[in-house]
């Protein structure tokens, strides 16, 4: 019963969970398009009243007209929409997500004996300690260099050499879907802390000293907007070091600190080439795909590199597998967690019967994702993964 919560826990957190970031990347996104998009009102009335900025768009069958203040309209009007539960809402429900699945299974999600075996409390310490460490390097790093001369060239050398450390101390550490999901949880954790921390706050004290006729501080804009333009080009990162858990044969590659690193690198290049589109075709200039050939190629090199190698061809016939041999590899790999007494994910592999009845699950588990055994706890090798394949492309026979 208790695993059986946890799942629906785990199943309403990751819905609200996806729900909420889709809220806060979209708006994110709307507002990093409408900031490169804008032009010079043509209107003198406009600049007269201190519009730097529009934009004319069509959508859902009506015309908009969002208009930007190069510092505020004359008067402030009562209710302003403030744009931050959507990232709030994002972490609380993701910070949630991974203590219900990994914090609090920590001995089974966070713990691979055979990168580094540890006690599950300290796993848990180490876990919460580098979404707190790395924060706080990041902070330290845009506060010490993002005002100076090429600040923002410093800050994003500084803090992707960072990453990169932080991600190949997370993989000598932690399981490897543990480690990537924790690279990108440590990288959320931070693009809400900017809102929270940064953000937000400037833009109340820049609304209060407008409201109380005083001239706002430049700085608290020129700091909000640079960990907004930080957060977005965390974003695509962080996307695919969340979606990884799905993938076995992504976290379990050789070097796989070095695989997540370039899907990051990747993703944070092609970001980087719609913000720059925005601004090209905001200035009428030739749109440049650099940034996204750069990102793609990447990607390419990452399919190349982890594409399985072929088997060497046997001159003999490959004899078919009985189900003899699929039941020893079921009886020692799998039925630690899917048995009479235990059935994890509702799953038992005990009998034939139940063998042949998840045969499609085994086979999409074991042998195409690679997810399962978990953290590969029961070490099954690939000649063991193979039987499975041969047997299920078979068509699961049971019979001798």
């Amino acid at each position: 019963m208790e695993a059986y919560l946890l799942d629906w826990a785990n199943l309403l957190l990751r819905w609200v969970h996806v729900i909420t970031a889709i809220a806060w990347i979209g708006s994110s996104f709307y507002f990093v398009f409408l900031d490169n998009s804008l032009t010079p009102p043509e209107d003198p009335a406009l600049r007269d009243k201190g519009v730097g900025g529009e934009l004319w768009a069509v959508h859902g069958g009506g015309f908009y007209h969002p208009q930007k203040y190069l510092v505020s309209p004359k008067k402030l009007p009562e209710h302003l929409h403030w744009f931050y539960w959507e990232s709030y809402s994002t972490w609380l429900t993701g910070f949630g997500l991974f203590t219900a699945l990994y914090l609090f299974n920590a001995g089974t999600f966070l713990i691979d004996k055979s990168v580094f075996d540890w006690s599950p409390p300290a796993a848990i310490g180490a876990a919460l300690g580098f979404l707190a460490a790395f924060w706080v390097v990041y902070d330290v790093i845009c506060r010490a260099f993002g005002q100076k001369k090429n600040g923002d060239l410093i800050v994003g050398a500084g803090v992707f050499v960072f990453v990169v450390f932080a991600s190949w101390l997370a993989c000598q550490l932690f399981a490897g879907r543990a480690a990537f999901l924790l690279v990108g949880a440590m990288m959320a954790t931070s693009m809400s802390a900017n809102v929270f921390f940064w953000i937000i706050p400037g833009q109340r004290t820049v609304v209060a000293q407008l409201r109380a006729g005083e001239k706002p501080e430049a700085i608290h804009g020129q700091r909000a907007k640079q960990r907004s333009v930080h957060n977005t080009y965390f974003t695509l990162p962080v996307l695919i070091a969340m979606l990884s858990n799905h993938y076995g044969w992504l976290y379990q590659a050789p070097h796989n600190w070095l695989v997540l690193v370039l899907f990051m690198l990747a993703g944070a290049l092609i970001r980087h080439s719609f913000v720059a589109r925005h601004k090209q075709l905001a200035q009428g200039k030739p749109v440049s795909w650099a940034h996204a050939i750069a990102g793609t190629l990447i990607l390419v090199v990452l399919a190349v590199w982890l594409a399985p190698k072929p088997s060497a061809v046997s001159a003999q016939p490959v004899a078919a597998v009985t189900f003899a041999e699929v039941k020893a590899v079921v009886d020692q790999r799998c039925t630690m967690c899917h048995n009479a007494q235990v059935q994890s994910k509702n799953v038992a592999l005990h009998t034939p019967a139940l063998i042949q009845q998840h045969a499609q699950a085994m086979y999409q588990q074991a042998v195409v994702l690679k997810v399962m055994p978990m953290n590969n706890a029961t070490q099954i090798t690939d000649a063991e993964r193979a039987v499975l394949k041969r047997w299920f492309e078979a068509g699961a026979p049971t019979a001798p």
